[in-house]
């Protein structure tokens, strides 16, 4: 699937430094940065899921303890 990106100077700038140190096409900078931020939001949201599952599952020993 095509799609346009617009771009600033200061994106281009950036486009081109990651691509010439990394070896990689402007195109392939900005998929990776895209699919990176996308796992880092999954990470936390899974993180969100799993705290809010065990604040709820020992919430009754947490507030006993923090009675003692």
């Amino acid at each position: 699937m095509a799609m346009t990106l617009r771009t600033d100077s200061a994106l281009e700038a950036a486009l081109e430094l990651l691509a010439r140190e990394e070896g990689l096409s402007r195109q392939e900078v900005v998929r990776r940065a895209v699919l990176e931020r996308a796992d880092k939001l999954t990470r936390r949201q899974r993180l969100a899921n799993l705290t809010d599952e065990a604040l709820s599952e020992w919430s009754e020993t947490l507030e006993r303890l923090g009675r003692e």
